[in-house]
């Protein structure tokens, strides 16, 4: 090839690989107008940026179906009426059926009653989706009445996790990767596969396992300039922490100082309550995947299981989906207390 030949095909890999530079770059930034909303202590820069065109999605898909009227808690209790009432059978009747035809709306609107029940047979257990929706109606009463410290007085409902889907949009699964054939790269630990869950870094993207499932140490940070002491976290564990964190910022869809004040990222003392919350909502999930979803592995049927054979699991961004708060605070908790806990039976 000539000297003008090599020029012009260097040439043209040098424009194909900046323009792939370029298009990299630029899927990584987002269009102004962007705002910035004050959140901490002034001077130490903790202000949330906000894309207003993203919120503004997310407010058109955080609408709350229409709540059905309510019904008053007399005449006979839906427990000696139907059949094989296990977690609802306080109710009244009226009371059962509109909670009955809610959960329709919030979870299979398109399959209707048939999607966990044998509609020849309502009593029957044969599907595997009422076993799980009766284990769900236990977990959310439990949520709403155990874990007030993270959900308040808004709370959750079916709702809040299924926006009208049978499965909810986020859920996750055990998955360590798979072994490399030997010597020092024998595993990679779940790293160095940029996944969105971790915001397209190469962080361990399975921080789930540790955190969300089993009660790993997520402290990390040294509070000194050098390490002191005994310690039993190393950078495995450290970059495992750190796409927890970054999982937490996008599920929420806020920066590290929504809950850290990075001037200090270990002290307690100069972050937001924010970081309380947060506290509470890890232990939550983890009580939430052990006591409930771990629990139906069982019940699943094989195409619902995880590569491992484990059973779904929830995180953060199975509530929360993108917003600080689930559906920007908005709750329909005030119109069901039979979801606010255990049920009581009906006068």
């Amino acid at each position: 090839m000539s000297d003008w030949g090599i020029r012009f095909a260097l040439g043209s890999v040098a424009v194909v690989a900046g323009t792939l530079l370029t298009i990299a770059v630029v899927k990584g930034f987002e269009r102004p107008p962007i705002e910035g909303e004050q959140h901490g202590f002034r001077g130490t820069a903790m202000v949330e940026i906000y894309n207003p065109r993203t919120l503004a999605a997310e407010h058109a898909a955080s609408v709350l179906p229409a709540v059905l009227p309510p019904l008053p808690a007399t005449g006979p209790a839906a427990g000696k009426v139907y059949k094989n009432v296990q977690v609802l059978g306080g109710l009244s009747v009226g009371q059962f059926t509109r909670l009955m035809a809610s959960i329709t709306t919030w979870v299979a609107p398109k399959q209707g009653c048939a999607y966990c029940h044998d509609t020849k047979n309502m009593a029957s257990d044969a599907l595997y989706t009422k076993v799980v929706a009766r284990r769900m109606l236990q977990m959310v009463q439990y949520i709403n009445s155990d874990w007030k410290q993270h959900v308040a007085a808004t709370g959750v409902t079916c709702y809040t996790c299924h926006r009208g889907q049978p499965v909810p949009s986020v859920l996750w699964y055990n998955d360590p990767g798979a072994a490399y054939p030997g010597g020092m790269a024998e595993s990679y630990f779940g790293k160095n596969h940029p996944t969105g869950v971790v915001n397209d870094s190469s962080l361990p993207y399975d921080f789930g396992t540790p955190y969300l499932e089993k009660a790993s140490n997520i402290r990390v940070q040294a509070t000194t300039a050098l390490p002191e002491g005994t310690t039993t976290q190393n950078i495995k564990d450290t970059e495992a922490t750190y796409g927890l964190m970054l999982h937490i910022s996008q599920s929420l869809g806020v920066n590290c100082t929504y809950c850290h004040n990075t001037r200090d990222f270990s002290d307690w003392s100069q972050s937001t309550p924010q970081r309380v919350t947060a506290w509470y909502g890890i232990r939550m999930v983890r009580s939430l995947n052990n006591d409930y979803l771990d629990k139906l592995h069982d019940v699943f049927p094989p195409i619902r299981l995880g590569p491992t054979g484990d059973a779904p699991k929830l995180n953060c961004a199975t509530c929360h989906q993108g917003v600080y708060k689930p559906l920007f605070g908005a709750s329909q908790l005030a119109g069901f207390p039979e979801l606010q806990g255990p049920v009581k039976p009906a006068e």
